[in-house]
């Protein structure tokens, strides 16, 4: 173990030296996700099947909300698939003091390296839940629906980096709080879901009235969906400036998330 002082004095480089223990962590959360369930990877599927039925039924049908001449489900399933995936990296990786708290007090290893492979893992669950929003595109493809990828298409792989860094900052953010502020921890799931409504999950961005799309832009996850949206299915709201912002917010969040997490790992035994 090296000795580490400063705030910037970061174990970045550790990382690729340990990249076999972070495989590790993320074969162990894969594992422990589905261990003792009935249905194991199945939930993949069936949490965001089971969203979008009752978003369509409940917002798309009997609230008439717009998805943008979209197909209900395909407006849905995308935002809902891209939202998860931010979601998931936020929330497990919140916790990530408190569960690991066992082995971080006996063995040194680069405490990162567990958020890391949570975001990881979580690409699994991502591709699968991609896989079924593409099921559902090539369905309504053959039915004549007016939807066609757009050029964005090659801004996947940067959005979903995008939302990776944006939730795994904020969620190591909120795991470094909460050494100290236990409660805060009760609050995230609530909180995340809340934040859900003040993103173009459930209505796009292009249907509120003008003056109060600034409330869902305040929100970095509003630009990925839309732009998501765009890349797939050729309707959204896509905005270079808006994504450059988004872009920023995400580095800034991880850039201090990760500062913070370093300070605190120091001294977490002492506090834990």
């Amino acid at each position: 173990m090296r000795a580490r002082t400063g705030w910037l004095d970061l174990p970045l480089s550790d990382l690729w030296q340990y990249r076999d223990l972070v495989m590790m962590f993320v074969r162990r959360d894969f594992i422990a996700q589905f261990k003792q369930t009935l249905l194991g990877p199945l939930w993949f599927i069936l949490q965001p099947l089971l969203t979008t039925v009752t978003f369509t039924v409940i917002f798309g049908s009997i609230a008439q909300l717009s998805t943008d001449g979209l197909p209900k489900v395909l407006f849905y399933l995308a935002g809902i698939t891209a939202w998860n995936y931010f979601a998931d990296c936020l929330i497990k990786t919140s916790d990530t003091f408190n569960t690991n708290a066992n082995i971080f007090g006996k063995v040194y290893f680069p405490r990162l390296a567990v958020p890391v492979s949570i975001v990881i893992s979580n690409l699994a669950r991502f591709g699968v839940q991609f896989v079924l929003l593409l099921a559902f595109y090539l369905y309504f493809l053959a039915r004549g629906a007016a939807i066609q990828p757009t050029q964005a298409l090659w801004l996947l792989p940067l959005l979903l980096l995008m939302m990776a860094a944006l939730g795994l900052g904020a969620g190591i953010i909120v795991s470094s709080l909460t050494t100290r502020y236990r409660d805060l921890r009760y609050l995230v799931q609530f909180g995340v879901q809340l934040l859900m409504y003040a993103a173009p999950v459930i209505i796009p961005l292009s249907k509120l009235p003008e003056q109060y799309r600034w409330i869902m832009l305040l929100n970095p996850m509003t630009p990925l969906i839309e732009a998501f949206r765009y890349a797939l299915l050729g309707v959204g709201s896509f905005n270079w400036e808006y994504l450059g912002i988004s872009a920023g917010v995400s580095v800034l969040t991880l850039v201090i998330g990760i500062l913070l997490f370093n300070k605190v790992e120091r001294t977490f035994m002492d506090v834990v």
